[in-house]
């Protein structure tokens, strides 16, 4: 008996979304962007792992700007500066501006000095480390009363006995009298007599200051500028 053999069930065919088609194009063509990309990120972190730290720095308070002599500091005077520790000035200042505002200068400020001991008089007068403050009071007050803050002296001292004036101070620094403190002209502040007759105010060496007192009361004082 012969028996009839069906032919197989046609195969069934799997139709995919056309939506997934077009992902696997696109990542298909992608895959080199995304590998250029991947690489550059890998390179960046490397680089920044070899990158050495940052140098280590400290604060310290400078002048903005050019500032003259006699000058009393203002906000505007001062900024901070970040500089390496092995370069920081001895006793540069390190707080906050108002620390140095309202203080006076006693020497001229370029911009960019660190604000050290003896650069600023503050309350009181001083001159720059190693130094003392002398008060000469000059044969000539007209003379003082030309002079400025931050200038620099010799002093000459010429009495009959001695003769013509021999230098007892050299490079003598012309300080802010504290009278200029309260007054708005001149070195010594005032105007007139007055003025005239107030002592010049010098950071001299020790040694000088000795020299300036015994001349005072033999001697006729007066100073030349010098540079």
């Amino acid at each position: 008996m012969l028996r009839r053999v069906l032919p197989p069930p046609p195969a069934l065919t799997v139709r995919r979304p056309p939506w997934r088609r077009r992902v696997r194009i696109l990542l298909w063509r992608a895959r080199v962007p995304f590998a250029a990309v991947t690489l550059g990120l890998a390179a960046a972190v490397a680089v920044g792992q070899l990158r050495p730290e940052p140098p280590a720095t400290v604060d310290v308070l400078v002048a903005a700007h050019d500032v003259p002599a006699g000058t009393v500091l203002t906000d505007a005077d001062v900024r901070t500066a970040a500089v390496p520790p092995d370069t920081a000035v001895a006793g540069a200042r390190a707080a906050g501006h108002a620390s140095v505002v309202g203080q006076r200068t006693a020497v001229p400020l370029p911009a960019g000095l660190p604000l050290v001991p003896g650069v600023l008089t503050g309350g009181r007068l001083t001159g720059p480390p190693g130094t003392v403050v002398a008060a000469v009071r000059l044969a000539d007050g007209a003379v003082a009363a030309l002079l400025q803050p931050g200038d620099r002296v010799d002093v000459l001292a010429a009495s009959a006995q001695a003769g013509p004036g021999s230098a007892v101070a050299r490079g003598a620094l012309v300080l802010p009298a504290p009278a200029a403190q309260d007054h708005g002209s001149g070195l010594l502040g005032g105007s007139g007599e007055a003025s005239a007759s107030a002592p010049l105010m010098l950071a001299v060496q020790p040694e000088e200051a000795a020299a300036l007192a015994g001349a005072a009361g033999t001697a006729d004082l007066s100073a030349v500028v010098v540079p």
